[in-house]
């Protein structure tokens, strides 16, 4: 048998209190008894009977437990990648503070919503790189998102092939059989969706085979905004400051590819409820099962019987001295 909770000083105290109290009010009885010349023989009864009840009431309060059973604990997850564009043009203003600042945010807010998933972070321009690996550690997840920056990467343009096919490296199965077991893998894409690069069709028929969705979150406006730079605004061959707007078409293209979904994010509008939605409709994946013992509190048992000898106790009357 065990305990849901161990008996403390206050337990001790209620039943060395209620024990004393009684003895006293037995040494007063047998007092009056005496000068009556009568011997009380019945407050015994009434003794044990409360003694008894009260045990039982400490007893249901520390919750024996017992008779152990057997259950099943399944822990169910998901395989998410989070990858953000950290091209120049991700330094565009048109969405308050920044694109990319206002990309940090829905980011931490995924990890936050998704905290019982493996989440990874990739990072992207030209060429794409793994941030963080998959891992359940939210704290470290983070700290990786807040040290995102168009500086990181020594590229300024924005291609999905590289991202697509690091995806595809990080969630390919060795087996077709396996490929189709694993459903819960998924790909959030970040961008502003000003390119779309080469082989992209071609990767993301891969990425669909692999049983992975690619959900896309459009960063930015179709009215656009210049691009700040430590000189002023970014600006072409010609000299002309560089105006840089939202392009929803290639990023739905890809969603729609791996039958994922395409989502926008603005000053107006933020769909990121939608996409946490969409990724939470996808059937998690067994972890982990195992089964271990487990015990229930007993307490009402106990409690049953200390109410039923407390009516017992109401209802049975003695005469402690007759007169």
């Amino acid at each position: 048998m065990t305990w849901y909770q161990t008996i403390t000083i206050l337990e001790i105290l209620f039943g060395s209190l209620f024990f004393v109290l009684y003895i006293g009010y037995l040494l007063r009885v047998r007092k009056v008894a005496a000068f009556f010349n009568q011997r009380p023989h019945v407050v015994w009864f009434k003794f044990l009977l409360r003694h008894v009840y009260v045990a039982l009431i400490i007893i249901a309060i520390l919750g024996p437990s017992f008779g152990a059973m057997k259950k099943e604990i399944k822990t169910i997850g998901k395989d998410l990648y989070i990858a953000v564009d950290l091209s120049q043009s991700m330094n565009a203003t048109d969405v308050q503070p920044s694109r990319l600042d206002k990309a940090k945010h829905e980011i931490q807010r995924l990890i936050k919503r998704f905290n019982s998933d493996k989440i990874g972070l990739i990072v992207f321009s030209n060429e794409a790189y793994l941030h963080s690996p998959l891992t359940y550690d939210q704290n470290a997840l983070q700290l990786y998102t807040q040290t995102l920056r168009t500086s990181l990467l020594p590229y300024s343009g924005t291609d999905y092939a590289p991202v697509l096919q690091l995806t595809l490296d990080k969630f390919t199965s060795t087996t077709p059989a396996e490929a189709e077991e694993q459903k819960a893998k998924v790909l959030v894409l970040i961008s502003d969706g000003e390119s779309f690069g080469a082989d992209v069709e071609q990767l993301a028929e891969q990425l669909r085979e692999q049983n992975v969705r690619v959900y896309t979150l459009g960063i930015g406006t179709l009215e656009g905004s210049r691009i700040p730079t430590s000189r002023g605004y970014k600006r072409d061959k010609k000299g002309r400051i560089v105006t840089s707007s939202l392009n929803p078409g290639p990023l739905n293209q890809l969603a729609e590819l791996t039958d994922g979904q395409y989502f926008e994010v603005n000053n107006r509008v933020s769909e990121v409820s939608r996409l946490i939605s969409a990724i939470n409709n996808i059937e998690g994946e067994l972890r982990e099962s195992k089964t271990v013992d487990v015990t229930a509190n007993k307490y009402i048992y106990p409690l049953a019987l200390a109410l039923i000898l407390i009516l017992l106790d109401v209802l049975i009357a003695v005469k402690v001295v007759r007169i």
